[in-house]
Parts: C-alpha cells; structure tokens; sequence
C-alpha cells in the first residue's frame, strides 16, 4: 500500500512540536516515546502500520482547537483518531503526522427524553450512549459490531450503520448536530437538537467525510423509545444464493423487519466454537428480527415464515425466549472475532441493491475458488452491505497481495451490479485506489473542491480516501 514520503523536515522538528503541544495539553495528554506511540500505529487494519511524530490526548473541545490550531500554524499533518477500530486504515498515521484521539472525550453532555435527544463527547463508546438512556426506556439505533468499543466519532466520520439499520438507518439518520473544530482551529456548530436546521446541509457533508474537514468533538444524537417487544427467527438453507433470493423476496414483499442478518458455512463454524448460539446445520443463515406488539410480531413472523418456505428452507427456528433471541445475537455479534481466532482475514466492505444478493453470492465464490482464497460471509443482508472476510496466510509470502486482488475485484464487482465501494467502513487507504471504479476525475474533482474550503492546505487525514495521483498536487 503506497503511501506519501514523510516530509523530513517535520520529523527533524519534532522536539519542538512536541514541546508546544505539551504547553498546550495536561500532562500526559503528549504521548511521544516510540514505544508507547506503537499501539497508534495502525487502526483493525492491521496490515499496514507506523507510528506517528507524535499522539496528543484532548479533553475539551477547547483543548482540540488549540491543538488543531498549532498543528496549522506549524504545518503539521494531524489524523483524527476515535477508536481505532476501523477496518479500512482510515486512522493509520504517517511518520510526520500528529494523531489527535478523542478517548477523552467520554462525558454525557444533556438528555432530553422529552424532545428525544442526547449531547455526547464524541469519544463515548456507541453501547455506552445507549447504556445512559436504557433505564429510561430508550435506546440509540446504530449497532456497528464493534459498537462494545469503537467510539461516536469514528461512527461519524465513516457513517457506521449496524444490524439494525434496516430499520432505523445509519449514522446520518440518527445525527442531529455536532460540535467541530476546523483544521485551522475554528469551532463550528451544525445542526442542532432538532431535524431540519436553517441553511446549507453541511452535517449531512460531515457525516461520512471521514475526517478530512474538521475534528468533532461532541455530537447530539437522536434517541428512541424501546420498542414494546422484539423477536428473531432462526432460518436455515443448503445454499449461498438461495438465502439471498430469500432476502430479495423478503423485501420485495414490503415486509420491513428490524435487520436482516446473514452468516453462511464458514461463519457458523467459526462461532460455534467461539460461542455456543445453538445455530442449526446449514450452508447459510438468515437472522431476521421483527418488533413491535405481540400481535404485530406474529403477523411480520408469519408472512416471512411463508415467503422462506418457498425457498426450501433447511430449518425455520424462532426464539421462544429473551435469553434464546440475546444467544442468537450473541452468536451474529461474535462472528468477527469468531473468525479472527482460526485465520487472518480482510473484512470488505461494499454494497449492492438487494436483488443482486444472489449472483454477487455466486460470483464470489466463483472467485474464491479463481484465488484459492477461502471466504466468509456474514453481513447485513436487509439493505445489501456485504461483508465478506477473505481468509488468508499473513505469514505466507504473496498472500496479502493475493487477498487484496480478490477485494479489490469483489468491490469492483459491487459498483458494476449497481452498488458501492463502501456501506459503512469508509473507504481510508483501503479503497482509496478503487476510488476510479466508481468516480471519474471531474467527479473526485468536485469532492477534492470541497475539503479545499474546510482544510486548504490538506493536513487533515491528507492520505485517505482520494488516489494519491489525484490529491498530489493538493498535498504538495
């Protein structure tokens, strides 16, 4: 993975800049020794790393805007960090960059049940928002799987979305205001604590721009009443694309469940020895949750129940308990870190319209057996964001490289059947050269125009997202 030369002079400097940035900071918000800079690295795309000039630790809005405006005056690049759980190197420094993380940024700022809102530090973990509001009956909609850790501010740069955005939508859905701090220091608010502000959309630009315009610092999130109850089912088929077809028909009946989750062979596997969620014998597996009343969860469960019949289903299974329906997402949630224990892999990332669930399907595991790569599938089926994870040996000389052709032909494919790059991974380095499949030049011209007005000296996560081809000229 190419990346920029790291301009030496910044690194022959960095005595200095780190001497500035601790007479800005608290003790200890300045991380600086080799050794402790390591764990910043690289993001869950741990292919590639290194470690950056330097970390800095901010607690306040106040003290991110002094730190973004020195960086600026000293013309030092600066990569936003939430979580690090990013899948797409979206947080991978440079050897001449600052990493600026939002870990400290944890406080619960307002609730407000009434008007249905909640104002956070945007370094809060997503569980942990709907861990202040649950006493209360309510609950924030994204579910990233990694949402035990991954943080809101990294929910917003890559517009994160979760089991459960079929239903209730993704990041952007659920945003209603952020605080952000420009690169040149500048403290904006957009949005607010209600839907349709005044003037531009700039918080629907934000969302999603993984962090190349500004750093957010808190954010106000949109909370809902939990539903009166919910229930999955179980359904098991012999084949990959029959399970889509299945999906396809699903939707194509106006049956909106609450998220529609699928898991094929290599998957179940994997979690069956990781977790014990008592999934059924089958080459693939639709998890399929629907809420509302007793009566209301009954009559969405019946007409999936016929239209999964018509596919010849292994087995049809539902949960006939709250502690049978928390096992069997137990089991979906555990998926990735199931497969993490038995292989290396590569989680992509793209998206397609439904109704290609089952020749995207096929095709992959037409390449699968092309690559001699094996490959898991497990992803929100319900909206079409694939996540197949590509097996391979990081040891074995070649077999990156190799996994990374087969990604990058996976993705192409999506874009041709119709669909995306990314669903809600972002595209960072990851799918940065894959940017031409689907924008032409003027395209990439016009998304370039628009971070020259919020970052014009491109110091802001300058190496992610756009071809370095298309960038240089900017970066330079």
């Amino acid at each position: 993975m190419q990346m920029p030369v790291a301009n030496a002079e910044i690194i022959a400097s960095k005595a200095g800049i780190v001497a500035r940035l601790r007479n800005l900071l608290p003790d200890g918000a300045v991380i600086d020794d080799p050794v402790e800079t390591k764990v910043y690295e690289c993001d869950a795309l741990s292919a590639y790393r290194c470690a950056p000039l330097a970390v800095v630790l901010p607690a306040s809005t106040a003290e991110v805007a002094a730190v973004l405006r020195a960086c600026h005056e000293m013309k030092v690049p600066v990569v936003p960090r939430g979580s690090g759980t990013s899948l797409a190197g979206g947080a991978m420094p440079t050897a001449d960059s600052i990493i600026l993380g939002v870990a400290r940024l944890d406080k619960v700022l307002e609730t407000d049940y009434e008007n249905r809102f909640i104002r956070v530090q945007s370094g809060r973990t997503n569980l942990s928002v709907s861990g202040a509001v649950e006493s209360n009956g309510f609950f924030y909609a994204p579910d990233p799987s990694s949402q035990l850790a991954c943080a809101i501010a990294g929910n917003i740069a890559m517009n994160s979305g979760g089991a459960h955005c079929l239903k209730y939508g993704v990041t952007t859905n659920n945003l209603l205001g952020v605080t952000m701090v420009t690169m040149a220091g500048e403290i904006v608010e957009l949005g607010g604590a209600y839907l349709d502000s005044g003037g531009y959309d700039l918080l629907g630009l934000v969302c999603g721009s993984e962090g190349q315009l500004g750093v957010v610092t808190e954010a106000t999130l949109r909370i809902l009443a939990k539903p009166e109850g919910a229930r999955p089912v179980l359904i098991g088929f012999d084949d990959n694309a029959v399970a889509g077809a299945c999906v396809s028909d699903i939707i194509q009946a106006g049956v909106l469940p609450v998220a529609i989750e699928f898991m094929d062979r290599p998957i179940l596997e994997a979690v069956a020895k990781f977790v014990d969620a008592g999934y059924p014998d089958a080459e693939a597996l639709l998890v399929i949750e629907v809420e509302g009343s007793e009566a209301e969860i009954n009559h969405q469960l019946a007409l999936i129940t016929k239209i999964a019949q018509r596919h010849n289903p292994v087995e049809i299974r539902e949960s006939r308990s709250a502690a049978e329906s928390a096992n069997i997402w137990k089991g979906r949630k555990a998926a990735f870190g199931a497969m993490g224990q038995i292989n290396d892999y590569m989680c992509l990332d793209g998206t397609i319209p439904v109704s290609q669930l089952p020749l995207v399907l096929r095709r992959i595991s037409e390449l699968s057996k092309e690559y001699g790569l094996d490959v898991g599938n497990v992803f929100h089926a319900g909206d079409g964001n694939m996540h197949p994870l590509i097996l391979y040996d990081a040891n074995k000389p070649g077999d990156l490289e190799k996994c990374e052709d087969m990604g990058a032909e996976i993705l192409k494919l999506c874009v041709e059947v119709g669909g995306c790059l990314t669903g809600e991974h972002g595209v960072g380095i990851e799918k940065r050269d894959l940017m031409y499949e689907q924008f032409n030049g003027d395209d990439l011209e016009i998304q370039m125009a628009v971070k020259d007005v919020f970052d014009p000296e491109w110091l802001l996560n300058p190496a992610k997202v756009f071809p370095l081809d298309a960038s240089e000229a900017r970066r330079g």
